[in-house]
């Protein structure tokens, strides 16, 4: 059975969020716990994606939280995402990952930085579930350099664009109808030369090559994509040619601070278990709540999971107040950056002491806190690493 979440909600009583808000995340709450927590431990073991979920998700209306209503979204901002996926992560953390993808990554980039007539196209389906979206960025030889190190490119040919080059690591992949792709459009002008495009799966010269198998997040499927003359409408560059930077930089700045709520969902979820274990464990005929070293490791999971609400949130709230074709400089660049770096750091601590609470159970591989454990990597590499976010921040603080 689930453990209730009486710490979570204990916590967010003092979390400096309005009623509105808290009801948002615990209805949220409410749907992960019913809906999406069931598919959690077959999608770990087998790697296995349910086909029908994320029309139930659009159906239940939580896809294109912040897209307006005119569009098929929920007309409300960038928060309420993360408090969805706060929630979301804390019952089926490999399926927040993939509706990140999806949500903000894919949806929310088209809508802030496409046309009319590309939203018209492709925000319904994306909002309903109908569609699957994913974002190809990272390549085999370009993951920290993602944009000086680019090697896929974009030729214009008449109406078309013939897209050739790969994509690795990419989350949905191997399920996505549509996908927001970036290529080098003009080669010589560097990370100057970069151009968005929406494609879809169908377009000819479009295959996923192969789909990859992970320690962590495994019912998040992920994949390589390869473009071999993959010819792309002209109709579906977004924005100006080569002047995709913007949108990889906005987008990754409100992609760091959707990865926050991430770490924060898994780790609420990891301390309830925790709580629970510990007063059921028995040893040396008394539960193990009782011993003084395990109730400090409680106290400090308690702590450094509220200090990630804190930063987390703060970040969220900044975040939304990014303008169009804003993002990849300045304290919002810095913000997100120090929010995702603290939130993946902190949960390596709280889930190496939940495991270790767990004991031998907690290296059992079926366990659900061993599939909270190997999830922790990810996230401080994902959405630029560790290294990477303190470059960032230093290079804000000293005017670099």
């Amino acid at each position: 059975m689930t453990a209730s979440l009486s710490t979570a909600s204990a916590s967010q009583r003092f979390s400096g969020l309005s009623n509105d808000e808290q009801q948002i995340l615990d209805q949220a709450d409410h749907f992960a716990q019913r809906e999406l927590y069931p598919l959690a431990e077959r999608m770990d073991r087998e790697e296995w994606w349910p086909p029908e979920v994320f029309k139930l998700i659009g159906a239940t209306g939580y896809f294109g939280i912040p897209v307006p209503e005119a569009h098929g979204g929920a007309g409300l901002d960038l928060f309420a995402s993360g408090l969805v996926v706060q929630a979301f992560s804390r019952w089926n953390h490999a399926l927040a990952l993939s509706w990140v993808a999806h949500e903000n990554l894919c949806l929310y980039n088209i809508y802030r930085n496409a046309d009319d007539a590309q939203r018209r196209r492709y925000l319904p389906g994306l909002c309903s579930g109908r569609s699957i979206g994913a974002l190809g960025l990272t390549e085999p030889g370009a993951g920290s350099d993602a944009l000086g190190s680019m090697r896929t490119t974009a030729t214009r040919d008449g109406e078309h664009y013939r897209l050739n080059g790969s994509k690795l690591y990419i989350t949905n992949g191997p399920v996505a109808d549509v996908l927001l792709v970036y290529a080098k459009t003009n080669k010589d002008r560097g990370a100057k030369g970069i151009s968005a495009f929406i494609v879809e799966k169908d377009f000819a010269g479009f295959k996923v090559a192969q789909k990859l198998t992970k320690m962590g997040f495994r019912g998040s499927p992920t994949a390589e994509l390869v473009f071999d003359d993959c010819r792309v409408p002209v109709a579906n560059r977004v924005g100006e040619e080569d002047r995709g930077v913007k949108v990889v930089m906005s987008g990754l700045d409100l992609e760091r601070a959707m990865v926050s709520p991430i770490c924060l969902g898994i780790c609420e979820r990891a301390l309830q278990l925790c709580i629970d274990y510990a007063r059921t464990r028995q040893q040396f005929g008394q539960p193990i709540a009782n011993f003084q070293m395990v109730r400090a490791k409680l106290a400090d999971m308690y702590v450094w999971t509220e200090s990630m609400r804190v930063m987390t949130y703060q970040a969220l709230r900044a975040a939304n107040d990014l303008e169009i074709g804003g993002g990849g400089r300045g304290d919002i660049h810095m913000i997100t950056a120090a929010s995702v770096m603290y939130a993946a750091e902190t949960m390596n601590k709280v889930l190496n002491e939940a495991v270790q609470i767990h004991g031998g159970s907690g290296y059992i591989w079926e366990s659900e806190i061993n599939r909270l454990y190997r999830a922790i990597k990810l996230l401080e590499i994902g959405a630029g690493t560790t290294e990477v976010r303190k470059i960032i921040i230093s290079d804000e603080l000293l005017g670099r």
